[in-house]
């Protein structure tokens, strides 16, 4: 079956799901997928475990050699930096086909949630930029919610609308609007302002070492709180809080902008523009750290960064 690309598609950039239910219907629709975007020109970028890598290397044949491919064991290790590889890859091309299989049943609760937040937030990371993106899921083992990140689908009749699709600016989660639990009172707190940001940086590398975390971990947590207090004190307050605590499953840091709020829900996400002198600060703390939650209220930004200690 050749995918039928129409009305759906609006602008350069595509981002359609791909359901299969075995190895029959991989084979099926993937090469198919492989082959057009080599006529048209693009280069193909396959994403999937070794064993799918291995069924479509022999369904392709010498077409094989003509594209890229990457584990997803290693690929899909991280949402933002998954996000920031991808927009790497396109970026650097002119027109882009992407085959991508994340893979969902290793992943726990909280994880999947970052991933559906991924797939959702690719739909404005990536608009614009010449890239086709198909994503696949198994249905035996992808979540329901899929179906909420993405525009089009891809079945028996070709390319479709999704009907229970949600722009990433009103996409959420469950917990996304449940404020943050209080510190725990055993939890450490330092207030800076621009003359003791170096202060700062040194205060949460001595406790995040304290708490046991590896020095490379210690480095990106410092680079992620450095950049954050470097944005309250140029863009908001001037001034702010860091407040720093152990939990069972890791480290957390805490950093508080008395200035104000935050409008765009995907702050972070989208990677900034090269010339732009803002919005670094979130882009790199979410690649570097392994969580952030961000809750914003009239006259105070608070944003979380979770580290695990090994």
């Amino acid at each position: 079956m050749q995918p039928e690309r129409a009305s759906v598609d609006s602008g350069p950039f595509a981002h359609t799901a791909v359901a299969y239910g075995s190895d029959e219907d991989f084979l099926r629709l993937v090469p198919d997928l492989v082959v057009e975007g080599l006529r048209e020109g693009r280069r193909v970028l396959v994403v999937t475990c070794e064993r799918k890598l291995d069924l479509l290397g022999g369904a392709l044949g010498e077409d094989a050699r003509r594209i890229d491919r990457r584990s997803s064991e290693r690929w899909y290790a991280h949402p933002a930096r998954t996000l920031a590889a991808y927009h790497d890859y396109v970026r650097r091309r002119e027109r882009t086909t992407i085959i991508g299989e994340p893979r969902w049943s290793r992943w726990t609760g909280r994880q999947t949630l970052e991933w559906l937040r991924y797939e959702s937030v690719l739909n404005t990371a990536f608009a614009g930029l010449p890239a086709a993106v198909w994503c696949l899921y198994d249905r035996a083992t992808a979540p329901a919610d899929i179906l909420r990140t993405h525009p089009r689908h891809l079945n028996a009749h070709g390319v479709v609308p999704g009907g229970l699709y949600v722009p990433p600016e009103r996409f959420a989660l469950p917990g996304d609007e449940s404020p943050f639990a209080e510190p725990p009172a055993s939890a450490s707190v330092a207030g800076f302002t621009r003359e003791r940001l170096a202060w700062l940086r040194r205060t949460v590398g001595e406790r995040a070492r304290r708490a046991g975390m590896d020095r490379d971990l210690v480095a990106s947590l410092v680079l992620s709180v450095s950049e954050l207090a470097a944005n309250t004190v140029e863009h908001g307050a001037g001034h702010g809080r860091v407040t720093l605590w152990r939990e069972a499953d890791g480290f957390v840091c805490e950093v508080a902008d008395p200035g104000g709020g935050l409008d765009d829900p995907l702050a972070g996400y989208r990677p900034p523009e090269p010339e732009s002198q803002r919005g670094y600060g979130l882009w790199i703390s979410r690649q570097l750290c392994d969580r952030v939650e961000i809750r914003s209220t009239p006259g105070l930004l608070r944003i979380r960064l979770y580290m695990p200690l090994r």
